[in-house]
């Protein structure tokens, strides 16, 4: 019989296969927590792009943009009186609740905002801050 076969021993392929099971196991619990936040991020992003567009479509077309958030269904939607520009559901993770001011605003045809004030955004991993300004319509996304 042949005893210099070369191969691995029992053990040492089980030594192995447990470094690959704790190596892979962290890597699927920090990816988890990074899912959030990126999809917290995009909700942010797209929140703020699609009230830049409202803006510009209340000045462009001299039209006044209602902008009116639903908390418990969880979505948001922005138009005119008569037509529909966005609308936008968004996942019960992440709550918009009123701050100094309600869940509704509108871009007046000149750009500027009808109310200033905060509202409050509420994800899993962190809480923002949605503060439209008075004057010019200026608004910003600020993490708390």
């Amino acid at each position: 019989m042949l005893y210099n076969q070369r191969g691995f021993t029992l053990i040492e392929s089980l030594i192995v296969l447990s470094i690959f099971l704790i190596i892979s196991s962290i890597t699927v619990f920090s990816i988890k927590p990074q899912y959030y936040s990126t999809s917290d991020k995009a909700f942010i992003s797209q929140l703020k792009a699609d009230l830049y567009y409202g803006q510009q479509y209340a000045i462009a077309n001299q039209m006044e943009v209602k902008v009116v958030f639903y908390e418990h269904e969880h979505k948001y939607k922005i138009g005119t009186s008569s037509i529909s520009l966005v609308e936008r559901n968004h996942s019960s993770t992440i709550r918009v609740t009123q701050g100094s001011i309600q869940l509704i605003f509108k871009f007046n045809p000149n750009g500027n905002v009808d109310r200033f004030g905060t509202l409050f955004i509420r994800t899993q991993q962190k809480d923002y801050r949605l503060t439209l300004l008075i004057g010019k319509g200026r608004f910003y996304v600020t993490e708390e």
